[in-house]
């Protein structure tokens, strides 16, 4: 029962314990109905999401733009206006309205300034860490890259002894930058560009370890499912049916079979079964002992799983 027990529930044995986060002590005090705390998670994490996308549009100073100042100045407005949406509905729902102003002027500030939106792209990475979602990450880091090159083509193209002249060029450059390539032949002038692009090499370093350590840990868990099974001392009731198919597959012709092989048709004279013949559930059952032998544990056989 214990083996029958451990087949059916993996997924059980292998999940971890979800652990909720503690509630904010400010935001149970100022949303006793709960009305609030609904409204966070539904837009926290899209609002964050957006500040993460348009953050070139709000780093980038607007007369870099050139012609197409007015309409940066507008798009950025925009952003301003749903953010100071965002905080007139929060206040409402909170149950002292201007003390839970006065106590979020981070909300209040990405309103007025839009580039501490930066602050909210990276609460949005915090909070993709916390659970661990590499591919969540990736998505974060390559957004983050975008925007760094979105912003440099901007910073480089007009000034003088730039060789960063179109968005192509940039991109390239911030793809060699963030795979720590570097292969000279473009590279930023300004100073905003090269504080930009520390930023890009800071997010090519901890992509790259946050890759390798994800892939290290793959390989620890293997290890570890193994050398657990052979501690145990059970055998899969999978790994018993590939083996019977290896012998099956890998069956040589047994005395007690016809010359018709020679035609490339095996006709058994004693068989089992439809197309089962002695020799092969034999050679079956010979795998299946090396297998055992191999499993067994001092305190005796090991156990076959099964699904029945």
């Amino acid at each position: 029962m214990r083996a029958v027990h451990t087949l059916c529930m993996p997924e059980m044995q292998d999940m971890p314990e979800m652990q909720e986060e503690p509630l904010d002590p400010r935001v149970a005090a100022e949303d006793p109905t709960g009305r609030l705390a609904i409204y966070l998670a539904k837009t926290q994490t899209p609002l964050d999401l957006l500040a993460l996308v348009t953050l070139w549009l709000v780093i980038v100073p607007t007369g870099d733009f050139g012609v197409d100042r007015g309409l940066a100045i507008t798009i950025r407005t925009g952003l301003s206006l749903i953010y100071a949406i965002d905080l007139t509905i929060r206040s409402r729902l909170a149950v002292r309205h201007l003390h839970y102003v006065r106590t979020h002027l981070l909300n209040l500030l990405v309103v007025v300034m839009p580039p501490l939106r930066v602050v909210m792209s990276l609460r949005l990475i915090r909070s993709i860490f916390r659970r661990g979602s590499l591919a969540r990450f990736l998505l974060a880091a390559a957004i983050l890259v975008a925007n760094g090159a979105i912003a440099v083509y901007f910073y480089e193209r007009h000034a003088t002894t730039s060789n960063i002249h179109t968005l192509g060029e940039s991109i390239w450059w911030s793809l060699v930058t963030v795979t720590t390539v570097g292969y000279g032949d473009y590279y930023p002038v300004t100073t905003l560009g090269r504080i930009v692009a520390v930023f890009i090499m800071a997010t090519g370093i901890l992509t790259l370890a946050v890759v390798t350590a994800q892939v290290a840990s793959s390989f620890v868990d293997q290890g570890s499912r193994t050398a657990g099974m052979a501690t145990d001392g059970t055998i899969d009731a999978g790994t018993v049916e590939a083996a019977m198919t290896e012998s099956d597959a890998g069956r040589l012709d047994a005395p007690g079979e016809t010359a018709g092989a020679t035609s490339g048709r095996r006709e058994p004279l004693s068989h089992v079964g439809d197309g089962i013949t002695l020799a092969d559930i034999a050679a079956r059952l010979a795998r299946i002992e090396e297998l055992l032998a191999a499993g067994a544990t001092p305190g005796g056989l090991p156990q076959v799983r099964s699904d029945e």
